[in-house]
């Protein structure tokens, strides 16, 4: 993606503090085995709103916050909070969209063990020009398929 080095700096943090919104969410939701219901499913959803206002609070953070809105919007307009669709979500958002996916499937949950390697490729494949922006999709698989510890170990 060629990215500058200042951006890669943002970024980076930004994938760090994505989830900083659920902050305030009891552990007893975040780490339920069974299904949500309607009310903790909503109360979930609210994380990438308290992120923002969080980030957007402070000075050196403020230019990552919309990062953070953003990381659950869908490159088919069916995200949330905004319902963005396609290029109307930040890209950095559409990176870190799919980061966080693939680690979220790639890691054991309270409700279900973790996916393995290809079985996640396969699956951000399948909402590539979905929930992902394609061209995301094709530069994440680049990199996550060269061999190199890093991913190595995630095997």
């Amino acid at each position: 993606m060629n990215l500058d080095s200042h951006i890669v700096s943002k970024l980076r943090i930004a994938g760090l503090m994505h989830d900083i919104g659920k902050i305030g969410i009891p552990d007893s939701i975040l780490d339920k085995p069974d299904r949500l219901t309607e009310e903790e499913f909503n109360l979930i959803r609210k994380h990438s709103e308290v992120g923002y206002r969080i980030l957007s609070a402070a000075n050196e953070f403020s230019e990552i916050a919309d990062y953070i809105l953003a990381h659950h919007e869908r490159w088919d307009g069916m995200g949330y909070p905004k319902g963005l669709k396609g290029s109307d979500i930040p890209i950095y958002a559409r990176i870190i969209s799919v980061a966080d996916s693939f680690d979220a499937m790639t890691s054991d949950r309270a409700y279900r063990k973790a996916m393995n390697i290809n079985q996640a490729k396969q699956e951000i494949i399948k909402n590539s020009n979905v929930q992902f922006d394609p061209n995301v999709v094709k530069i994440f698989l680049e990199i996550i398929g060269i061999d190199n510890p890093q991913t190595n170990k995630l095997s």
